[in-house]
């Protein structure tokens, strides 16, 4: 049984009446309302994913420094030595805050990119939470089906977006998205660990009492771009592959969002970041 409500009418609020530098189609909007999500295909270049995949390299290879607020997170089954990863690359699950890095700031920061997240954010945005997703082959490295805004102290939801850009082709075998479309039409759902067991990640929670049969597998191609409600379901399951699964993402949020009631003591985990428009004092 679902444990989420659908309403008949989205409850994307916008912020005023501001017109994005990059408008959505009529059926970009309709689908992200209607679904929660919307992929735009072929959104960067293969030259322009080159710079982030090669920074990728280099900051696990040690190539290169990392940033101190740069957070480097070994796959569980690889900290704790049930699994030998053959190359440093396979030891990496993700990296997070990627906002002080020179070349991974760039992405937060794409112009291309915040054209078209002021559709869902207005004119002044941040960005809230970053990661790039490395998903090696070898380990569980499962995300059981989730909302982030789980993991987010600000309100409103619809003001809020993720995106999840697919630095390689990502499919079944390797572990790409899956989601409930239609989903970020009801409330934050209770989570948990799921599924029980001691090879899940730290913080990979999981809703609970959800129907999963109903999930869509998200197959993209290197450069597309996912954009997702926050209150979306979605996870990804195993890389079967031999290689990594790499993908980059960040979560923007309008500056006029607010805090919830614990949200500043909260806040001081995250490094948010102005990335377009003007700072809002009683905003996050």
């Amino acid at each position: 049984m679902t444990a989420y409500a659908t309403p008949t009418e989205p409850q994307y609020v916008g912020i005023g009446s501001h017109t994005a530098a990059r408008p959505l189609t009529a059926d970009e909007r309709r689908h992200y309302d209607e679904q929660g999500y919307v992929v735009l295909r072929g959104f960067f270049s293969q030259a322009e994913l080159a710079p982030w995949l090669q920074r990728l390299d280099d900051i696990i290879t040690g190539r290169v420094p990392k940033p101190g607020t740069m957070l480097m997170m070994k796959d569980i089954m690889v900290a704790k030595g049930r699994v030998q990863a053959a190359r440093p690359q396979d030891a990496i699950a993700k990296i997070q805050d990627l906002q002080d890095d020179a070349v991974f700031s760039t992405y937060l920061a794409n112009e291309k990119l915040l054209d078209v997240i002021e559709n869902f954010c207005g004119p002044n945005i941040k960005t809230v939470h970053n990661m790039l997703i490395n998903k090696p082959p070898g380990v569980d490295g499962r995300h059981p089906l989730h909302q982030d805004l789980l993991y987010f102290p600000f309100r409103p939801a619809d003001n809020i977006v993720a995106t999840w850009t697919a630095m390689e082709r990502v499919n079944r075998e390797n572990g790409c998205l899956a989601v409930i479309p239609g989903s970020h039409k009801g409330g934050l759902l209770e989570h948990g660990n799921l599924p029980d067991g001691e090879n899940i990640n730290l913080a990979y929670f999981g809703a609970k009492n959800i129907d999963i049969e109903q999930r869509v597998h998200l197959e993209m191609d290197a450069g597309d771009v996912l954009f997702f409600h926050p209150v979306l379901l979605h996870g990804s399951g195993r890389n079967l592959s031999r290689g990594c699964r790499r993908a980059i993402s960040a979560h923007y949020a309008a500056g006029e969002c607010q805090y919830t009631v614990n949200g500043r003591q909260m806040a001081t985990v995250r490094h948010y970041r102005l990335v377009r428009g003007h700072e809002i004092p009683e905003g996050i």
